[in-house]
C-alpha cells in the first residue's frame, strides 16, 4: 500500500481537483429541509423520507438522492451542458419527489435554516458521529447546527479551459461569493426569532471551525489555486481517523494533528490516498475544488426560485460578455482584490441592503438576463428576471419576506466583535 508525503498531496490536489477541459457543463445539488404541515415542530424522521422516496421510484431524470445528517433530502442534478438542461433535468426530479411527499403531508421547506426545530442528527454513519465528536471536542456548538439545521443550493461549474482560465474563474468566483450570499440570503430566523443577519445560515458555518470553512482564497493568498488548495488541506485539523484506510473498524475523532503532522508522522499510521480524500471531504469552504468549482455559499431559497442562482452563476461564469461585466462589477466592490472577511460578513449580515453589494448584484443579475438567451436558456431569463425585479433591484432578499412567530427566549445567538479590522462571529446559543 502506499503512502502520502507532502509532494504527494500537492500532486493529487493538482491532478484531481484542477482538472482543466472545455467549461460549460452545469451542475446543481439541492438541500432541503422537510415539514410535516400537520406538526411543523416535529421532526421527520429519515426512515419516514427513505419509505416514501422508495415507494415513488428513482427520480426520471437521474438525479442522486441523499440524506444530510438532521434529515435533509439533497438531490444532486446530472452535470449537463448548460444551465437549460440542468433546469429541465432537476425540476422534474425535484417534482417527482415533491409530489411523493405532498401525498404524506410533508414538503419542502422555503427556508436555509430550520427556523424552529433544534438540531437532531439522524444519520449514524461513523463520518457524522466523529465530525459530530469533533465540534462538540472544540466546544462549537455551531457544528452540529450546521449538519443538522441547514440547507444550501450548490452550483457546480468546469475548472476552465486551461490554467490561465482556472486561475480567472477562481478569482472571480471568490469575488462573486458575497454577492451570491447576499442576494440569495434566507435564513434570518432561528429558535424562533430573528437574528439580526439576512444569511444565519453563512453565519452558522462561519462560526465553526475556520481552518475548514473559511474561503481559501483570501487577501495575500498567492495565485496558484492548487497551492492554495493543497496548502489550506495541510493546515487544517484532521477530523477523524478511521482504524484501517478506506474506513474500516473503530474510528478516532479528533487526533489532534493538522493533516501535515500526519504526512509527517505525528499519526496513529501513515496517510493513504483514501485518508487525503475523506479529509478533503471534511472542507468546507465557500468555494471547494473537486475536479470542478462546487459554489457552497448560497442559501437554500423557495422552490420556485432554485435555478435562479444556478442560472446566475453560470450565466456570470460561462458567457464571455456577462462575465466581463461580472470582472468589473466585483472589482469595483473589491477593489481589484479578493473578497476581505468583513465583506463576507457585511453580506450575510445586511444582504442587498449593503448599498455597494446591491450596486454589484443589479450589474451581475442584468448581465445574466441578458447572456441567458444567447446560451440556450430564455426561459430562465426570465425568471432571473423576475428574481432581480422582486428582489435584488429594490435591495431586498428571500430573508426579508419572512415574518417569524413570536418566540420569547433568552438566548444570544450571534455576537459579532471587531478586532482588529476584522469581524469574528462566535456562536453562544447554548442548547437550544
Amino acid at each position: 500500500m502506499a503512502y502520502m508525503t507532502t509532494e504527494d498531496v500537492h500532486e493529487y490536489i493538482n491532478g484531481v481537483c484542477f482538472k482543466t477541459g472545455p467549461p460549460g457543463k452545469v451542475g446543481a445539488e439541492t438541500e432541503w429541509l422537510v415539514t410535516d404541515l400537520a406538526s411543523p415542530t416535529a421532526p421527520v424522521t429519515i426512515e419516514r423520507l427513505s419509505a416514501l422516496l422508495e415507494a415513488c421510484g428513482p427520480p426520471p431524470a437521474g438525479s442522486r438522492i441523499t440524506f444530510e445528517p438532521g434529515g435533509q433530502i439533497e438531490l444532486s442534478s446530472v452535470a449537463l451542458p448548460g444551465p437549460a438542461r440542468t433546469h429541465e433535468a432537476l425540476e422534474t426530479d425535484l417534482r417527482h419527489v415533491g409530489k411523493a411527499l405532498a401525498e404524506d403531508g410533508l414538503v419542502l421547506a422555503e427556508t436555509a435554516l430550520d427556523p424552529v426545530r433544534p438540531p437532531v442528527r439522524q444519520l449514524r454513519l461513523p463520518r457524522y458521529t466523529a465530525m459530530e465528536r469533533f465540534f462538540t471536542e472544540h466546544r462549537q456548538p455551531s457544528g452540529r447546527t450546521m449538519m443538522c439545521s441547514t440547507a444550501s443550493l450548490q452550483v457546480c461549474l468546469d475548472t476552465g479551459v486551461d490554467l490561465d482560465d482556472s486561475r480567472e474563474r477562481w478569482s472571480l468566483l471568490h469575488r462573486l461569493g458575497p454577492v451570491l450570499v447576499a442576494s440569495f440570503a434566507n435564513s434570518t430566523v432561528w429558535r424562533g426569532r430573528p437574528t439580526g443577519w439576512k444569511s444565519t445560515r453563512w453565519a452558522i458555518w462561519a462560526a465553526t471551525d475556520s481552518g475548514r470553512t473559511r474561503p481559501v482564497l483570501e487577501p495575500g493568498t498567492g495565485p496558484d489555486p492548487a497551492t492554495a488548495w493543497a496548502e489550506y488541506a495541510l493546515a487544517a485539523r484532521v477530523m477523524a481517523v478511521p482504524e484501517f484506510p478506506g474506513g474500516g473498524g473503530s474510528w478516532i475523532a479528533d487526533p489532534g494533528i493538522t493533516l501535515a503532522e500526519w504526512v509527517e508522522g505525528r499519526g496513529p499510521r501513515p496517510v493513504t490516498t483514501a485518508d487525503l480524500e475523506f479529509h478533503l471531504s471534511t472542507l468546507f469552504p465557500p468555494l471547494r475544488p473537486r475536479g470542478w468549482w462546487e459554489l457552497r455559499m448560497i442559501d437554500a431559497v423557495p422552490p420556485r426560485w432554485w435555478p435562479v442562482p444556478m442560472a446566475l452563476a453560470a450565466a456570470l461564469a460561462d458567457d464571455p460578455r456577462a462575465r466581463a461585466v461580472a470582472e468589473e462589477a466585483t472589482a469595483r466592490l473589491c477593489g481589484d482584490t479578493t473578497p476581505s472577511p468583513g465583506l463576507w460578513l457585511r453580506s450575510a449580515r445586511l444582504g442587498p441592503a449593503d448599498p455597494e453589494i446591491a450596486a454589484c448584484a443589479r450589474a451581475c443579475f442584468d448581465a445574466a438576463v441578458d447572456a441567458l438567451p444567447r446560451m440556450g436558456a430564455a426561459g430562465l431569463a426570465g425568471l432571473v428576471d423576475a428574481y432581480a425585479e422582486r428582489y435584488v433591484r429594490r435591495g431586498l432578499c428571500p430573508a426579508d419576506s419572512v415574518v417569524p412567530a413570536p418566540r420569547p427566549t433568552e438566548d444570544t445567538v450571534f455576537v459579532a466583535t471587531d478586532l482588529g479590522g476584522r469581524e469574528r462571529v462566535e456562536d453562544r446559543g447554548g442548547t437550544p
